[in-house]
């Protein structure tokens, strides 16, 4: 047994990793904003615009490894469809933002994007109403991925669909929605995608201001989604959870409906995969059927485990890391990349199965040993 010392003392040191992890990515996205703003260009402490929009991007794929980390470091559930949602909720962002151009696209249609009078449609799909509100396009962002989660888990999980069969089966499903967004009588600009944006909200999206406003609202949504991710598997659903991951015949044996925990992480999971997505967008101003790459959520993958798989930090790191080292990498190596990226996966998967948060001794939250006498 672990006494009530040891565990107390270990839910403190939790807590603080959580506030003091929360804290250091707050006041760094302020220093990072302030340098921006406020720092003369010609100073060697201003922060780039680009920079900036750049920082921006890793903190949105962070949130998507964070959604990641949730369903197979805590529950084990290795998912190489999470792309799907990522990009459905950047999908649901993109159509309103595409709704804001007006008659400042190239055809000058006040109603029709470009891609629409270019295909000769004389209006609007009933699957686009709505859409011109932020808000609606916002909630969609989340609700689109959700329910698409929450069937296809629902399937799975209900027909004890697991280990290399789930993953098969998520990678097909991300591989098939990628095929059909490619197609031009979907509606969503084909091979193109979705592009040239104008505005949000009314104000410039090319502007610095909106820039760093969209840069501090991914990070404050970074330090929300981060919080929220903590308190429920530090609930008591989340021992449940972490249960499952270590012997989910033990849990249903215990009267537990497993798969009822399943589904509940893998919609929230998705949830916040879609809103990364839906952040996503405006800052790079593109979205089109590659982001349902299976290659995208297999890199995902790789993020979480250089990071650490199973510590919520861990999975952020990573996501941040890798995501800039590809920015250099692709720069300087562009055909090798893949294979840089292939051989990280091996080392890290040989010598740090614990990712790097192992070199640090910090360890997967929750080994079978301890969540099991917590349970």
């Amino acid at each position: 047994m672990i006494s009530s010392y040891k565990r107390g003392w270990y839910s403190e040191n939790k807590i603080k990793s959580l506030y003091g992890f929360l804290s250091f990515l707050l006041v760094l996205s302020g220093a990072v904003s302030f340098c921006n703003v406020y720092i003369p260009r010609e100073s060697p402490l201003h922060v780039e615009i680009f920079t900036i929009t750049l920082l921006g991007k890793y903190l949105c794929l962070a949130i998507l490894a964070l959604s990641i980390d949730i369903v197979w470091g805590y529950c084990g559930i290795l998912s190489l469809g999470h792309g799907a949602f990522f990009a459905l909720g950047g999908y649901a962002m993109g159509m309103h933002l595409m709704l804001q151009i007006g008659d400042r696209g190239v055809y000058g249609h006040p109603t029709l994007p470009d891609f629409m009078v270019f295909l000769n449609w004389s209006e609007l799909p009933w699957f686009w109403v709505g859409f011109d509100s932020f808000w609606f396009a916002l909630f969609c962002s989340a609700l689109l991925p959700g329910v698409l989660a929450f069937v296809f888990g629902w399937l799975a999980f209900r027909s004890r669909v697991t280990g290399v069969y789930f993953s098969i089966i998520t990678q097909a499903l991300t591989y098939a929605l990628m095929l059909a967004f490619f197609r031009n009588e979907m509606g969503f600009g084909g091979n193109n995608g979705l592009t040239d944006f104008k505005d949000i909200l009314g104000f410039d999206l090319q502007s610095d201001a909106v820039r760093v406003s969209l840069f501090l609202c991914t990070a404050m949504t970074l330090s929300v989604a981060y919080y929220l991710c903590f308190l429920l598997m530090e609930s008591k659903f989340g021992r449940v959870v972490l249960a499952i991951r270590d012997s989910e015949e033990r849990v249903r044996f215990l009267g537990y409906q497993t798969e009822i925990y399943k589904v509940a992480v893998f919609v929230f999971s998705a949830i916040l995969a879609g809103i990364a997505g839906a952040l996503y967008v405006p800052q790079v101003g593109i979205i089109n059927p590659g982001e349902f790459a299976p290659l995208n959520s297999i890199e995902a993958v790789i993020w979480v485990a250089v990071g650490g798989r199973g510590v919520l930090y861990g999975a952020v790191i990573g996501a941040v890391l890798v995501n800039f080292a590809k920015t250099r990498f692709t720069a300087l190596f562009p055909e090798e990349w893949l294979f840089v990226l292939g051989a990280l996966f091996v080392l890290v998967t040989i010598f740090l199965p614990r990712g790097l948060i192992g070199l640090a001794g910090d360890r997967p939250s929750n080994s079978g040993e301890t969540s099991r006498r917590e349970f």
